[in-house]
């Protein structure tokens, strides 16, 4: 029997404070490939600040982060991104100026370590272009190829957002409220392509997300923060029925019965 060589993230004892307040709170969870973990709870749990933790823009008070066995606690977030780790933010962080294409090209020739080379300018690399095209073609953006970036309007740009990620090819994939500020006609599209990303048992997504439908959608695992405590782990549905969840963290007032 073939044992497949598996992708672990894991934070422990994850905390960190901001002079007196304990943003996150001795958080420690272990992500696997093949599932997509959501991570919600109400407005000031620590959500974000988690997330930023892991990717490298904040750093802990206390705990680790491993990264396949590796501590990555006190490394950059750039060498994060190096290592497999891929961010989308809530708000989009483009080239604006540059077409789509450009982006996606840039972040392919990252990804394959193809350095400027006056000799040999990027449109004669054939190979860079047909990847970077056959990835804005599967965010439906191949018809804004020559577009710049800061025309696109916003459901575009977290869609070109998403490509940039792909085109990184990293092993876990970090979403940060994906759907925010979306029309209605625009979140079907990024939800569908992280539906697509869910296909590859070999990668770990995580998810920040306020909007339930969406969650209950996509989510494989949920996993609830509140004051920056970890207070629920388990399945969706499990997580979701559960009262304490419900009313503390979801916003649902359950009907108590009369004594």
């Amino acid at each position: 029997m073939t044992i497949l060589e598996t992708t672990t993230l894991e934070t422990q004892n994850l905390t960190i404070r901001f002079g007196g307040h304990v943003a996150v709170n001795a958080v420690s969870c272990t992500f696997r490939p093949g599932e997509l973990t959501a991570i919600v709870g109400p407005n000031g749990a620590g959500k974000t600040t988690y997330f930023n933790l892991i990717s490298g823009q904040l750093r802990p008070s206390e705990g680790r982060i491993l990264f396949d066995g590796r501590d990555i606690t006190t490394m950059s977030a750039p060498l994060r991104t190096r290592a497999g780790l891929g961010r989308a933010f809530q708000l989009t962080n483009l080239f604006p100026t540059l077409s789509v294409e450009e982006n996606v090209r840039l972040a392919v020739q990252a990804q394959s370590g193809v350095h400027y080379d006056m000799l040999r300018p990027w449109r004669t690399r054939r190979d860079l272009i047909e990847r970077a095209d056959a990835i804005l073609d599967s965010v439906a953006l191949g018809g804004r190829r020559a577009v710049a970036a800061t025309m696109l309007s916003h459901g575009d740009q977290r869609k070109l957002e998403v490509a940039l990620m792909m085109a990184l090819q990293p092993k876990v994939f970090m979403f940060d409220e994906p759907t925010a500020g979306m029309s209605v006609d625009e979140v079907p599209v990024v939800l569908d392509l992280i539906a697509r990303l869910k296909q590859d048992p070999s990668k770990i997504i995580l998810l920040v997300e306020h909007k339930m439908d969406v969650v209950r959608s996509l989510a494989d695992r949920i996993i609830v923060l509140h004051n920056g405590e970890l207070v629920a782990d388990g399945k969706p549905a499990e997580v979701i029925a559960s009262p304490i969840v419900q009313e503390a963290y979801l916003g649902v007032t359950h009907k108590r019965s009369a004594a």
